[in-house]
């Protein structure tokens, strides 16, 4: 059998049986790259480019575009290159650097959508705070708080997992380089340190939506209460998309992590792996800024610069 010193790349699941579907699915899933691509990037130059968008609210939404372009280079680049090229192979150290992006932008993407709850129960509940509690200085420290934790999260779960001894092959049965999936090819009984890593972060993520959940009940108290119905409207047309946010991203990771290793279908787990890693790259520029009147009046104005500055 083989173990973790002999092996040198892993062999990912294939996303189709024909040649014609793997073309298939690589132009859907270029398609789906290139709307992530365009959403947040547009996102991220309208709230840079305007001076009205330099608020605690828009700060956040802008680390939250830049973390989402990193999620989703993270796994469809490679997983569009082997159904192009009709491989499946990915390198050791491919897979490693893989699993490290993928936890660092995930745990980092996770503490940036706690913060933003933070953020509108501050702006919501005390308003007359806001501007003491969420100044440059606060938004700057929670903000390196947030991607200083993907990077010990994303460490501390590349070196457990790729520290195990690998005795039962090279197959990864997913798309990209799981820990889940991974675990399945370690030994027996040597993989007890990262199950137990694993439950207590979870135990953390957990806390954290503990916490955006009481945020939002505070939230919709004070919401009710207002005199005015466009002031009810936009607060909760800008807190229910987050909390859906929220809570269909934890589903599918708790789904993902969390499910013991004898439950195991692999459509249905190559179907959570998409909608936990390539769905909410793609529809959160939809859901949190598309319809903001704000992000539409900064984009008009960047596209209209750039079009009266061509030659």
């Amino acid at each position: 059998m083989p173990n973790s010193s002999s092996i040198s790349e892993f062999l990912l699941l294939p996303l189709a049986d024909t040649r014609q579907l793997q073309l298939l699915h690589f132009w859907l899933l270029l398609g789906i790259y290139l709307a992530a691509l365009l959403g947040n990037g547009l996102i991220s130059t309208a709230v840079a480019c305007d001076q009205r968008l330099h608020t605690p609210m828009y700060f956040f939404l802008l680390n939250l575009a830049l973390l989402d372009l990193g999620c989703i280079s993270t796994t469809l680049p490679k997983a569009m290159a082997n159904a192009l090229w009709d491989t499946r192979a990915i390198s050791y150290a491919g897979c490693a650097a893989q699993l490290f992006f993928l936890f660092f932008f995930l745990s980092a993407e996770f503490s940036f959508l706690t913060i933003m709850s933070y953020d509108r129960y501050i702006a919501i509940c005390k308003p007359l705070h806001y501007g003491t509690l969420m100044d440059s200085r606060a938004c700057a420290t929670m903000a390196a708080a947030a991607w200083g934790t993907g990077v010990l999260i994303s460490l501390l779960h590349t070196a457990s997992t790729f520290s195990l001894p690998l005795c039962q092959g090279n197959v990864v049965n997913q798309f990209f380089c799981e820990v889940p999936q991974i675990l399945k090819l370690s030994c027996s009984a040597s993989y007890l340190r990262e199950v137990v890593l694993l439950f207590f972060g979870s135990s953390l993520v957990f806390g954290c939506f503990v916490f955006i959940v009481v945020s939002y009940v505070q939230i919709f108290k004070t919401v009710l209460r207002m005199p005015s119905e466009q002031g009810r409207h936009k607060a909760f047309s800008t807190c229910l998309p987050h909390l859906a946010v929220v809570s269909f991203f934890l589903s599918t990771v708790f789904y993902a992590y969390l499910k013991p290793p004898s439950i195991s279908f692999p459509s249905m787990d190559l179907m959570v792996a998409l909608l936990y890693s390539v769905v909410p790259p793609t529809l959160n520029p939809v859901i949190y800024s598309m319809r903001n009147r704000e992000i539409k009046h900064a984009l008009r104005k960047v596209l209209q610069c750039t079009i009266f500055q061509l030659p």
